[in-house]
């Protein structure tokens, strides 16, 4: 007997082992609470010394600037001393207050936390939260949570001795898998909406992946049934 293509759609809930929303968020987004570190004023101006040393270390002849950069530096001076909480270690801001506070652009400042996070000076766990608006279960991206990392673990960077190591990578919030494409427009469908909204949750997929190919079968569904 043939698999109707709303049964098709609707099966595919069985291929995942959790359910998620239908709203896309960045991928690698928890809902789980974020355990911040302290991080004490006088630990902090040090790390933000030796980022200066860093960048001083670094810098080449006849470049403007070393491996952190002018703009690198803005970035962590702001994140250090305008939205650390230094009691907590609670450090979470948007780009766009970032980029408020260190007097850039917001396309500077995410190059900027590109490049802290590839030296080993920064890390952050991206969240979301999750309710339920109108019966549908929802997910709306937050700001990331940030940690400033020991300076033993910034590559390139000769740290002191009396330095702490750096943390193991999976010590400080690592995130959980996001769901797929397929899984989200299968929810879709399971939390009331239309075929037309799962269909537009399917082409948020890859152009030439399996979410594209069913896709165009449920416009041609949709087509043939007007």
């Amino acid at each position: 007997m043939p698999v109707s293509y709303e049964e098709l759609l609707s099966g595919l809930l069985a291929l995942t082992e959790q359910t998620y929303a239908p709203y896309p968020v960045w991928s690698g987004s928890t809902t789980k609470p974020v355990q911040f570190t302290p991080l004490p004023k006088k630990a902090a101006l040090r790390l933000w010394q030796y980022a200066r040393d860093f960048d001083r270390q670094t810098k080449e002849k006849g470049c403007h600037g070393g491996a952190v950069g002018h703009t690198g530096l803005q970035v962590l001076h702001s994140l250090i001393f305008d939205f650390l909480n230094f009691a907590t270690g609670r450090l979470d801001p948007s780009q766009a207050a970032i980029a408020r506070k260190a007097n850039l652009c917001e396309r500077a400042v995410a190059d900027a936390l590109k490049r802290l996070h590839g030296l080993g000076i920064l890390t952050w766990v991206r969240r979301c939260a999750e309710s339920w608006e109108g019966g549908r279960y929802v997910r709306r991206q937050q700001t990331n949570a940030y940690a400033i990392l020991p300076s033993t673990g910034w590559s390139g960077f000769c740290s002191p001795r009396d330095e702490p190591p750096a943390p193991h990578p999976d010590t400080w919030g690592k995130p959980p898998a996001m769901p797929s494409i397929l899984a989200a427009a299968a929810m879709e469908r399971r939390a009331g909406g239309t075929l037309k909204e799962a269909i537009r949750v399917l082409d948020l997929g890859p152009v030439n992946g399996l979410e594209a190919a069913l896709a165009r079968l449920g416009r041609a569904v949709l087509t043939a049934g007007n």
